[in-house]
């Protein structure tokens, strides 16, 4: 058997250019069996049609149509973000030159734990970095793999800015991976905070933070996952002053706004946090992953700083090479940054503040039809570009069973939440591409499915 060719290196290019044509076709022929934004059938009929494709995992000979049957049937098998229709999560259809970026990434192949792996790789980073923390109204920032082990990280600094010991303070709308970082750091037991209508209760934390003892931090949050909606953060940073308590802002969907000329004014006090959570295969339309927590005092970075002879020798570091250590709790890590780079060059604030306001205004016009319509009730006029709503006269299950008759017919990919006590259906709108048609069209296919169930 011949040695398979690499993807880098001289004959790296004409080694892809035949399969990259192979995988495009399996997308096609994927797609259009599909046929949908999502596979029918429910989860039973998907795992049968990819372990038919699949076969054996480990086969003794090598199946030289592997790399088109999987992509065939991970295509035909996948919820599809472009299409208008998959409105449930906060999962964006990447752009095309986004994508090509991080396809030279992957042939490349730079690790950004030392210089000697990703020379030109760890410029890039530092300098787009930079760019984008004073973009939110801070100094630096670090690449993550998204909000997760952003608010991860935020927490742990503020634990060793503390001396190893802080509380967190946040909302009961808070993301979950808030509570979760605080558990997994071995921090105290969250301070939730009322969160009526969705957002932190300003009047609420101020008594928690005089009757606390410190040191605290507060989370605050830019955009919810359940409804999209932005804290009172003027306030809340006020308080933090006021209080002398360090303040995160988890902006990982809400962060996108900043791009807006028109929606900018929503992160007002953005700026006067001393950490904050972006995420830019949100509203940045880039592929997973994307995330980043931008910091105010670059010097707490230091705490991520670890020493390894074969990665970042002293005399290396003395000598000049990057220490790319302190830049991640990660080791190994790819170079998230290019598309990211390339996006931002390619279209530039202009162009992609065009993008975030279609979305919001293609939200602003669903909740339209939907608050017109006599047979739905709207939950509110969307902050962002998330939108809630539910049959008029439907009751919770029924409000349930719409949405997974949908889903497995794959007709439509709705989310859900829960608001004040009751179940909604949620639309979040992260494609440019959509018209104002695919949104009546969603609308009669939950009116339909709502018709169909018995009784």
């Amino acid at each position: 058997m011949s040695t398979p060719p690499l993807a880098s290196g001289p004959a790296g290019p004409d080694a892809l250019r035949p399969l990259l044509d192979t995988v495009l076709d399996a997308l096609t022929a994927g797609r259009d069996e599909r046929g949908g934004p999502l596979p029918a059938g429910g989860p039973d009929a998907v795992a049968a049609r990819v372990a038919d494709a699949l076969g054996d995992v480990l086969p003794e000979a090598g199946d030289p149509d592997a790399l088109r049957a999987l992509v065939h049937a991970l295509a035909a098998g996948s919820a599809d973000p472009a299409d208008p229709l998959c409105t449930a999560h906060l999962h964006c259809p990447p752009l095309a030159v986004a994508t090509a970026a991080d396809l030279a990434a992957s042939a490349l192949n730079p690790s950004l734990d030392s210089w000697d792996q990703a020379p030109a790789a760890s410029a890039l980073e530092a300098a787009v970095t930079r760019t984008l923390a004073r973009t939110a109204g801070l100094a630096d920032a670090l690449v993550t793999t998204g909000g997760t082990e952003s608010n991860q990280l935020a927490l742990l600094l503020a634990r060793e800015a503390h001396g190893g010991g802080v509380r967190l303070v946040c909302g009961a709308n808070a993301h979950h991976s808030l509570p979760r970082a605080a558990w997994l750091l071995g921090l105290p037991d969250p301070v939730v905070i009322p969160a009526p209508n969705g957002t932190l209760d300003p009047a609420a934390l101020d008594e928690a933070l005089t009757a606390l003892p410190g040191p605290l931090l507060v989370a605050a949050t830019a955009g919810t996952t359940d409804a999209g909606l932005i804290d009172p953060l003027p306030e809340i940073a006020g308080l933090c002053t006021a209080h002398g308590t360090r303040l995160h802002i988890d902006a990982a969907y809400g962060g996108g706004l900043l791009l807006s000329d028109r929606h900018r004014d929503r992160l007002a006090g953005l700026e006067a946090a001393h950490t904050v959570t972006l995420d830019l295969h949100k509203l940045g339309w880039q592929p997973v992953a994307a995330g980043l927590l931008a910091v105010a005092r670059p010097h707490e970075l230091t705490t991520l700083h670890q020493r390894a002879d074969y990665l970042n020798a002293d005399d290396d570091t003395e000598a000049g090479l990057p220490d790319l250590l302190g830049r991640s709790p990660r080791t190994s890590r790819r170079p998230d940054i290019l598309k990211i780079a390339v996006t931002l060059k390619a279209l530039g604030r202009s162009g992609l503040g065009a993008l975030v306001d279609q979305v919001c205004a293609r939200a602003r016009e669903f909740a339209a039809l939907v608050r017109e319509h006599p047979g739905f009730e709207l939950y509110d006029r969307p902050v962002i570009s998330t939108v809630l709503f539910r049959p008029a006269e439907a009751d919770d299950d029924t409000v349930a069973t719409v949405r997974r008759r949908l889903l497995h017919e794959g007709r439509a990919v709705l989310g859900r939440a829960r608001l004040d006590g009751r179940l909604w259906l949620k639309a979040t709108v992260l494609n440019p591409h959509t018209r104002p048609d695919d949104l009546a069209h969603l609308l009669k296919l939950v009116e339909l499915a709502e018709r169909s169930l018995p009784g």
